[in-house]
């Protein structure tokens, strides 16, 4: 047998290492079989009395004497070769950049491992989580042809952070053609005893109902009311009953490019207290009336089921009043807003 010199040092190390709770039981024999070695004690005696074999006191011998404490570590192995390598990740990302199979609006990860041939569809699933690329998902753009769209924008932009002292500025806008949707909504018993809730697809139109809303930017409350067309005629009413909610102050009113909202000298002039300010072309986003129409059609109209047009206009009157008493005004976090050129940035279709 191999013989074993332990330092002091290297003694206190291994002694400690067999004192200790936390010891993995591999490192523990490790231990105690270099310590009986060093005591001179016979390779089959130690094995016996550890409850190894034989050849794994040789081992542990021979690596001590060699290597000292660090020959007491696992080595590292090298494991199973990887399937998939690097050239495989290349392959799937040269893939994307060819258009997909013919017929096929985008690739899938089916279609990407059945184009790919020798790998499995779940390794291009985690390849595409792994590098935050959605094949369902897509961005849309509206680029704005508005030559004066610096200086329109700066307007509207201004009247959110600096507005004018003393002054109401509003958000208006319209939301169109709401329909009163009748859907049968409840409970579905199937015959195998399981219970389905949710709503039928068969509906019944009760007619639809045209929202006009003012957001009044310094409390973010809302104004509304409705009319069954969305002509010149409503929208001049509208805007008589927001100079009547606020007598003898100065409006300064956010509008889209809609053809109703423009052409009103004559109105104007016999209110001298309102000014219009118009989004850039192409940019109603600037009005923030048209993110309040988002919260309103997510947590009011989608899903609901009205029995009438009266029902419907109930419901959003409700809502309305339940968001003006937790209202609060949206904050313009976009430092800048500046027209960018994307004039040969792109893609053709192919």
């Amino acid at each position: 047998a191999r013989e074993v010199h332990l330092s002091r040092k290297d003694r206190k190390v291994l002694e400690a290492c067999c004192r200790s709770p936390v010891t993995l039981q591999r490192d523990l024999k490790r231990a105690r079989i270099v310590l009986l070695a060093a005591d001179g004690r016979s390779t089959r005696s130690i094995a016996k009395e550890v409850g190894v074999q034989p050849r794994i006191v040789s081992l542990w011998r021979h690596r001590y004497a060699d290597q000292g404490l660090e020959g007491l570590q696992d080595k590292p192995r090298p494991g199973k070769q990887p399937i998939y390598t690097k050239t495989t990740d290349k392959r799937i990302l040269k893939l994307l950049d060819k258009p997909p199979p013919q017929g096929f609006a985008r690739w899938t990860g089916p279609l990407l491992a059945e184009a790919l041939g020798d790998v499995d569809v779940q390794y291009v699933w985690r390849f595409l989580r792994s590098h935050k690329i959605d094949l369902a998902a897509r961005k849309s753009w509206c680029e704005s042809s508005d030559p004066n769209f610096t200086a329109k924008a700066a307007d509207v932009v201004g009247l959110y952070v600096a507005p004018p002292a003393k002054a109401i500025v509003l958000c208006v806008d319209e939301k169109p053609s709401i329909q009163a949707l009748e859907r049968a909504q409840g409970y579905l018993k199937l015959p195998n005893g399981r219970a389905l809730t949710g709503q039928s697809h068969d509906y019944k139109r009760h007619g639809t109902t045209t929202l006009f809303a003012a957001l009044e930017v310094a409390t973010g409350k809302i104004i509304a009311t409705h009319s069954k067309r969305r002509r010149r005629v409503e929208f001049l009413d509208f805007m008589n009953s927001l100079t009547a909610a606020f007598p003898d102050r100065k409006l300064h009113v956010i509008l889209d490019n809609l053809n109703t909202h423009k052409k009103n000298e004559d109105w104007l002039k016999a209110h001298p207290n309102v000014q219009f300010h118009f989004t850039p072309t192409s940019a109603s986003w600037l009005n923030q009336v048209e993110v309040w129409f988002s919260i309103l059609q997510g947590q009011s109209l989608s899903g609901s089921s009205f029995t009438s047009l009266k029902q419907l206009e109930e419901h959003i009157d409700a809502y309305v009043n339940a968001y003006n008493d937790k209202a609060e005004p949206f904050v313009w976090t976009k430092k800048k807003v500046r027209q960018r050129r994307f004039k040969g940035r792109r893609i053709t279709q192919l």
